[in-house]
């Protein structure tokens, strides 16, 4: 144990040095939500002038349409086209998905290795991504866009550990310090992107703060959300976190939930955590 902590002591070391030193770039936020994040501080933003923005992207466009017709909205109405799927959803709520769904493009590779750890990592945050916002719109005053973005991004530092790796083939030969690598460093990893690309605070702390298990903020917050969230999504899994003890944990308080693993609540909304999940896979 010794050999792997001083191991990754020091590539962890070495690649905090190449990022400091601009050596490795952090990734920057996919183009396309880029542009709709800065037109929503527009204030004379309208549904019109977003929908233009979105619609260079038409894979995209077609998916911001597939939400606004999803069961999870409700609707008694079919949406056919990307206006009136901006309108339905609203300018803040579009703001948001578009940046989720964008994000899909961050999490690929060059090399067969590296890209079955992204794919995983992805799948891991779509899912809890799904389950945060399920949570959010039944039992909590937070926004479900919010919550789906906070899931998608809460493992975003994954990903210059990983081209790291990529750079450095014998990381890959070694899961076990690749592993030990990402859980040490992707949290505050995670929260130095989220602030580069300017997230709200309450967004941007959450790759560290949804790790910390002791947390007692006064009211629930988006890591509280998240942390329920990726537990939930750890049960049946090998994962230490699965074996916790949940009844230890603050945050499932703060949520109004029960803390066993099998809590009704939990099983009733399972097929509806899954479709939101779907959604952005």
């Amino acid at each position: 144990m010794a050999d792997l902590d001083d191991m990754v002591q020091s590539v962890g070391a070495d690649l905090l040095h190449r990022i400091e030193t601009d050596q490795l770039i952090l990734p920057t936020l996919p183009e396309v939500a880029l542009k709709v994040r800065e037109a929503a501080t527009d204030a004379d933003i309208d549904v019109a002038g977003l929908g233009r923005i979105i619609e260079t992207d038409p894979a995209l466009s077609a998916r911001i349409i597939r939400v606004a017709n999803s069961p999870l909205l409700r609707a008694s109405r079919v949406i056919e086209n990307l206006h009136s799927a901006v309108a339905r959803l609203g300018i803040r709520y579009t703001c948001n998905l578009v940046t989720s769904l964008a994000m899909q493009q961050l999490f690929q590779a060059t090399s067969d290795a590296v890209d079955q750890r992204l794919r995983h990592t992805w799948s891991q945050a779509t899912e809890v991504a799904g389950i945060a916002h399920v949570l959010a719109r039944h039992y909590t005053s937070l926004q479900p866009d919010q919550a789906t973005l906070a899931g998608i991004v809460h493992r975003i530092g994954v990903l210059p550990i990983l081209t790291h790796a990529d750079e450095h083939r014998q990381l890959l030969k070694d899961g076990e310090v690749l592993d030990a690598l990402i859980e040490r460093l992707h949290p505050g990893l995670g929260q130095q992107i989220l602030e580069a690309w300017e997230f709200p605070p309450e967004l941007a702390c959450v790759p560290r703060e949804h790790l910390h298990f002791e947390r007692r903020p006064d009211q629930p917050d988006y890591a509280d959300l998240i942390l329920v969230a990726n537990l939930q999504s750890l049960l049946g899994s090998e994962h230490p976190h699965a074996r916790l003890d949940w009844d230890r944990i603050s945050a499932f308080a703060r949520l109004g939930l029960a803390a066993e693993h099998d809590a009704p609540e939990m099983v009733d909304l399972s097929e509806e955590m899954a479709a939101a999940s779907a959604l952005l896979g």
